[in-house]
């Protein structure tokens, strides 16, 4: 009991902070659909279209898409603050899922669903924005910030947790459009709740901008890193809904990617309570390392089992690694941003992982069509493979970097 006071005791402490509760809740509901709008749109397209490589193809465009202008729409509410920016880009972006909706259910040609998912380029990067309130109000205190990023890591998981059941849910027991619609419904609420706490808000910086976050050191070999594990993201979901179909429970498949999910979420929050000691930079390469590792298992499991029920668990064990990953790599890219451009430093890690993402959804896509689920699997291990690497090179002398002057 004492030990586990210990470990939320910090968490406590972030949510006395005034505001803090109101902008987080009207947040999760917003980052909710970010786990939803793919798993939607495979299950529709693949279900309509009868191609998961269309499907993910399709995917894939509107994350290269999103990948392109999100570092726009950062640098738009870096210069004009959160609330000016995120909710008509929110707007626009449920209208491109709209669009999708209807070109799917009134038999569209397949480059309209290409350019309907391209329109939810806009959707603001709910998560940095939550992640730059954090660094506002805790300013000074590493050892919380820690805590608030492993938090929001968690959150990310509880999205990709939660999003996918619920999309396969909507999906298969309402109609095939019902994830897209829910998810655009969603992500307007959460918005408009979210940018409506102005207290605590980051100031918008006068004065003649800051380096772009793009040229800070040690910046580019972090983003290449996000964009090799973001294959691991994208090629890891679309094989799994295949894989689920395949055996015959496409429902389930769903539950299955919440149990990763899950796995990661708990991860993070025990990371978040540990407060390890030692820089990031270093402790990146051990993250990944372990991430490689643990997902053999699910390849594992699918090409000596088949059980979709060992596959599950497997993913689950594989998602421990994730949620340390991630919050290790936003920490890096929090301390070599420059003050002024956090949103638009945090978009382009995000923007790496949705390259990254598309390619993995299109290369699983691909491999399921032309292979087998199961080989799928392979390329989820190959994307962390090549992460690892990346990673090390990221931590040499010459990349270690002290934080960007101001």
């Amino acid at each position: 009991m004492a030990q586990l006071t210990a470990q939320v005791a910090p968490y406590r402490s972030l949510f006395r902070l005034p505001g803090a509760r109101a902008f987080t809740a009207g947040n999760l509901i917003a980052r909710l659909p970010m786990g939803m709008f793919s798993v939607s749109a495979v299950i529709m397209i693949a279900g309509t279209r009868g191609s998961y490589a269309l499907a993910g193809a399709v995917t894939a465009t509107g994350l290269a898409a999103t990948a392109v202008a999100g570092p726009w729409i950062a640098r738009l509410v870096d210069r004009h603050g959160q609330a000016r920016v995120a909710l008509p880009a929110a707007a626009l972006a449920a209208l491109g899922s709209l669009a999708l909706l209807l070109c799917v259910r009134q038999g569209a040609p397949d480059w309209t669903l290409f350019a309907s998912y391209a329109a939810t380029a806009t959707t603001p990067n709910t998560g940095g924005m939550s992640r730059a309130r954090w660094a506002y109000l805790l300013d000074g205190d590493p050892k919380a910030l820690h805590t608030a990023n492993s938090f929001e890591q968690a959150v990310d998981e509880l999205c990709f947790m939660l999003g996918p059941v619920l999309a396969a849910f909507l999906c298969t027991a309402l109609f095939p459009e019902a994830g897209t619609l829910v998810g655009a419904v969603l992500l307007l609420t959460g918005v408009v709740l979210f940018t409506s706490r102005r207290a605590t808000e980051p100031p918008v910086r006068a004065g003649t901008p800051a380096k772009a976050p793009l040229r800070a050191p040690g910046m580019p070999p972090l983003l290449v890193t996000c964009l090799a594990m973001g294959g691991v993201f994208g090629a890891t979901e679309v094989v799994t809904l295949a894989f689920a179909d395949a055996q015959g429970h496409g429902s389930a498949a769903g539950v299955v990617l919440a149990l990763q999910a899950a796995g990661s979420c708990a991860a993070g929050l025990v990371y978040g309570a540990a407060r390890p000691t030692g820089p990031a930079a270093a402790r990146l390469p051990w993250c990944v390392a372990a991430m490689t590792a643990l997902l053999a298992l699910p390849l594992l499991a699918a090409a000596l089992t088949g059980s979709l029920v060992l596959l599950a668990a497997a993913l689950l064990v594989a998602g421990m690694a994730t949620a340390p990953t991630m919050v290790t790599t936003m920490t890096l890219v929090q301390q070599r941003t420059p003050k002024g451009r956090l949103n638009e430093g945090m978009t382009l890690a995000v923007t790496g992982l949705l390259g990254g993402i598309a390619g993995g959804s299109a290369l699983g896509g691909f491999t399921v069509e032309h292979a087998s689920a199961t080989a799928g699997y392979g390329v989820p291990v190959a994307a962390a493979a090549l992460a690892l690497p990346l990673s090390l090179f990221g931590v040499s002398n010459r990349f270690t970097v002290r934080r960007t002057p101001h």
